[in-house]
């Protein structure tokens, strides 16, 4: 698959400012913008979170809720208008839990994602730097996000590692 010079990948840890730099990035374009939001709020410390991040976003985002459909909302997308999803592994995360088929998950997230031409910002959290995980649902998970990681990575023009706040980039410029 084609290297989409509109789309960004930007990984990091937990709270590494990387949507912040991702919401940075999205903004350099012209409004409106669309967030999808791929959290689900299990309780009021997930919903002080998903507030946190609204509250940082003005009137001219139009978010888009994404739990489990994010290849359609991908795919389905307004021509043109500049896209951040926050985040992949979330929806990662929920497509595992729900014993969903992650191969074709991937695949068909990686082929909407390369075929976008507008500007899109993928806001991942790198888990691979841990130590291993002590449970098979979590190597699993760990594994997985790896994979979905290397696939968006490919077709992404540029690749950025938030840390402390800062952007390395590990491709692109």
């Amino acid at each position: 698959m084609k290297e989409n010079p509109f789309l960004t990948l930007v990984l990091g840890g937990a709270r590494s400012g990387k949507s912040a730099y991702a919401e940075g990035l999205i903004v350099a374009n012209p409004a409106p913008w669309t967030y999808v939001a791929t959290a689900e709020i299990f309780d009021e410390e997930m919903r002080a979170r998903i507030d946190k991040h609204r509250a940082r976003r003005g009137e001219d985002w139009r978010t888009v809720e994404a739990p489990h459909e994010l290849p359609r909302i991908v795919a389905d997308a307004e021509a043109g208008r500049p896209m951040l999803i926050d985040c992949l592994t979330l929806w990662l995360s929920n497509r595992l839990l729900a014993g969903a088929d992650l191969e074709a998950d991937r695949a068909a997230l990686v082929a909407a994602l390369a075929a976008r031409g507008a500007p899109t910002v993928a806001v991942a959290s790198e888990v691979g730097l841990s130590i291993v995980p002590e449970n098979a649902l979590a190597r699993a998970f760990r594994d997985a996000a790896g994979e979905l990681h290397q696939a968006v990575a490919r077709v992404s023009s540029r690749v950025a590692l938030t840390v402390a706040g800062y952007p390395l980039m590990a491709k692109g410029g």
